[in-house]
């Protein structure tokens, strides 16, 4: 059995896992993050130590813990850096405080790649051998995984797949950080709004639907977008279709880089899915990019698609991550 711990501004995500991906045990507490991590992270072996209990199981039967957290961080050191969403846990050797804390050995990764990860083992991409996965929120994440291999990259920054070069024009979109170009200055939630923001500024004749809810007081958000495109509105619907062109000219650099089997599109921002007509109307404008682009075996072969474990993936991912290292360490011993 592993334990996957999935580590968020708001909260924290425990399940207990099976060798097969089978969840036995979930919770979810809040983080809490301005005690600082080491309470935090105390707090977190407190609901481990009782989920043990619960199956009547002891600790020591937990082969692995596997650990994910926001960026920046050192992989290889186990050291949360510079999380910008857990401003008061910079510079902490996070993956040794919960080893130490439950005496189990604990496998550290990345938020995004865990989801990846998750998506590989479990999700939408459980029948490729490689694949890439796209989260979509606030910003533009990702994680990219080759025949069980989780690519974290030299420096703890691989599967940044965000920031792939989409614009190298002089004036091109500039992300937070202010490098420019970036995909996730094009697809990501705040690009929608701020895109939404800049076409709505431009409709003179106040067309859209958007300005009356505006106007009445509420918050642009890419909610509110894909909700006017799902009713006809033809900015909103612009703005969406507009979003899948980005994402699709972003997914042809990776699938001519990467070659996966799969691209899986996660996060909070997918109009839908495949339940609402929105959403497979974005997706399948997000393929018809990718087809107009791509090399054609590719385009033909690579399979795009929603994922399927929603929130759920980075707890998975992370006791999955967990699994396939203890796995590793138990043939080479």
């Amino acid at each position: 059995m592993f334990f996957g711990v999935d580590v968020g501004g708001t909260n924290i995500k425990m399940g207990m896992v099976d060798d097969l991906g089978n969840t036995l045990v979930y919770e979810k507490i809040p983080t809490n993050e301005t005690e600082g991590p080491q309470r935090y992270m105390e707090r977190t072996t407190e609901v481990l130590q009782a989920m043990c209990e619960k199956v009547g199981r002891p600790m020591s039967d937990i082969a692995a813990i596997g650990l994910a957290t926001p960026g920046t961080m050192d992989i290889e050191g186990g050291i949360l850096l510079e999380p910008h969403n857990l401003p008061n846990s910079y510079n902490f050797p996070i993956r040794d405080c919960l080893s130490k804390l439950t005496g189990r050995p604990v496998v550290y990764a990345n938020d995004a790649n865990a989801a990846a990860f998750g998506e590989y083992w479990l999700g939408s991409g459980k029948e490729f051998r490689s694949m890439v996965l796209l989260t979509l929120g606030t910003g533009v994440g990702g994680g990219i995984i080759v025949d069980d291999l989780l690519i974290d990259g030299e420096h703890s920054h691989g599967g940044e797949l965000g920031h792939i070069i989409i614009d190298f024009s002089e004036n091109a979109r500039t992300i937070p950080t202010g490098q420019r170009g970036h995909l996730e200055a094009y697809a990501s939630g705040t690009a929608i709004i701020k895109r939404t923001h800049e076409a709505l500024a431009g409709d003179l004749q106040k067309e859209s639907s958007l300005h009356a809810r505006i106007d009445a007081g509420e918050q642009l958000s890419p909610l509110m977008v894909a909700q006017e495109a799902d009713k006809g509105d033809t900015l909103s619907l612009h703005i969406v279709m507009e979003t899948a062109r980005y994402l699709g000219i972003g997914i042809v650099s990776l699938m001519h880089t990467i070659d996966p089997g799969a691209v899986i599109l996660g996060g909070a921002i997918n109009f839908g899915g495949h339940e609402e007509p929105l959403g497979r109307k974005f997706l399948e404008r997000v393929r018809q990019e990718v087809k107009s682009r791509a090399f054609p075996v590719p385009a033909a072969q690579t399979v795009i698609d929603f994922a399927r474990l929603g929130g759920n993936a980075g707890y998975l991912g992370a006791a999955g991550k967990a699994r396939v290292v203890s796995h590793r360490d138990s043939l080479n011993s």
